[in-house]
């Protein structure tokens, strides 16, 4: 029998009971669509958790007191102080390959601005410090050197800070505002950056020079951080051996003492959080794919139904010289035919609802050609190993048994 026969009679079947054939295709239609929904939302997770922390400077490298155990007890970072602003000055004139380095403080508290007031955090470091982490200033000016030198108490506020505790269209250059009853004269704003993919407000913030903050605020000699910038994204391995080894002489450790910091770079961040988002991403196209398994084997369960409905049928065309490889082909070429247009319609579906689930909930998506091939594929996949077992019972009937059936 022709190919094209074929085709058309299993068109044909499929239109002869289309309720059926709808619900049969309904099981591939959820599943294909569960899938590529799944798949987009782990991807757009995964690819925006990359752009976030890439936003901060690929060539970023973090420089934190190791946590350090005393008497059987893990201490805090801040119990066992390591850093300190001579580190930052020895590494500066002895490294070969940081670009820009800063000191790191950061303290929360409340910013008060005549009746109102707003819970934020004052972050802080040197001039290189707006560079190193990407800060840029929306009006007035940045802080200078010489004001870093004299402590001076000026400041940069983000836009949440501004929309919290002044009034709408009110200019914050000039004015006076105190963070925990310390006095700051607002010298610039901060671009707006707006949320970052772990919920965090990137502009409820306060921007200071950190000697003002270390002797006002902080009142502590050592630092919460280091920041640095290396010279570029290939040379952040050779950097971090070369902090390593700099801040080893600086700190006079001994060959068999243990390093008292510990580095911390943009690429092990992203590396961790790809790990999980793959993890994640593995789960929901799992729990996705069931779909299509059940689907499968509602697939499965419909050609039964056939099967028995349409014995005499089978019989007849084998009584006028059908073959068996016939009848094989024609009932397989019906579960591939409901398989295919369901997933043609899953994708459709699985599409449109990804982009509904990002317009309603603001989740970030991602919907590449290879998660919709690859739910497409596995849908063919399944009509045809669920399909298979009822069409090749089909061709195993005898001719006289199935047209004496009843």
């Amino acid at each position: 029998m022709k190919f094209i026969n074929l085709i058309k009679i299993a068109i044909a079947a499929i239109r002869r009971n289309k309720m059926r054939s709808f619900l049969t295709m309904l099981g591939i239609v959820i599943g294909v669509a569960a899938v590529i929904a799944m798949l987009a939302i782990g991807q757009g997770s995964n690819a925006s958790i990359r752009k976030t922390i890439s936003s901060m400077g690929t060539n970023l490298i973090n420089v934190v007191p190791a946590v350090q155990n005393k008497g059987g007890v893990r201490q805090g970072r801040d119990a066992s102080p390591t850093l300190f602003v001579d580190d930052v000055t020895y590494l500066r004139q002895n490294s070969q390959l940081i670009d820009a380095i800063s000191p790191e403080l950061d303290v929360s508290g409340q910013v008060v601005y005549g009746s109102k007031n707003w819970p934020t955090t004052i972050y802080s470091g040197n001039e290189d410090y707006p560079h190193i982490k990407k800060y840029e200033v929306a009006t007035g000016r940045m802080y200078t050197t010489q004001e870093i030198k004299t402590a001076a108490k000026v400041c940069l506020v983000g836009q949440t800070v501004i929309e919290n505790i002044f009034e709408e269209g009110e200019n914050p250059i000039g004015k006076t505002i105190r963070f925990n009853s310390i006095p700051f004269k607002i010298i610039g704003t901060l671009k707006e950056k707006g949320d970052n993919t772990f919920g965090q407000d990137q502009d409820d913030m306060i921007l200071a020079p950190y000697t003002t903050v270390m002797k006002r605020l902080f009142r502590q000699n050592f630092l919460r951080a280091i920041v640095v910038s290396a010279k570029s994204e290939d040379l952040i391995s050779e950097t971090s051996n070369e902090i390593t080894q700099l801040l080893r002489e600086s700190h006079k450790l001994k060959d068999s003492q243990d390093d008292d910091f510990e580095l911390r770079t943009q690429e092990e961040l992203i590396s961790n959080f790809g790990s999980i988002s793959e993890m994640m991403l593995v789960l929901l196209g799992s729990i996705a794919a069931i779909s299509l398994v059940v689907g499968g084997i509602g697939i499965m369960n419909i050609m039964y139904v056939s099967v028995t409905e349409r014995t005499r049928e089978i019989g007849l065309r084998m009584a006028i010289g059908g073959k068996g490889s016939d009848i094989l082909r024609q009932f397989l070429l019906e579960a591939l035919l409901l398989s295919i247009i369901g997933g043609l319609i899953g994708v459709g579906v699985g599409v449109f609802s990804s982009h509904i689930v990002e317009s309603i909930l603001g989740w970030p998506i991602l919907i590449t050609a290879d998660s919709i091939a690859l739910s497409f594929l596995f849908c063919t996949f399944i009509g045809v190993f669920f399909g298979w077992y009822p069409a090749r019972k089909a061709s195993a009937l005898n001719p006289i048994d199935a047209l004496r059936h009843e």
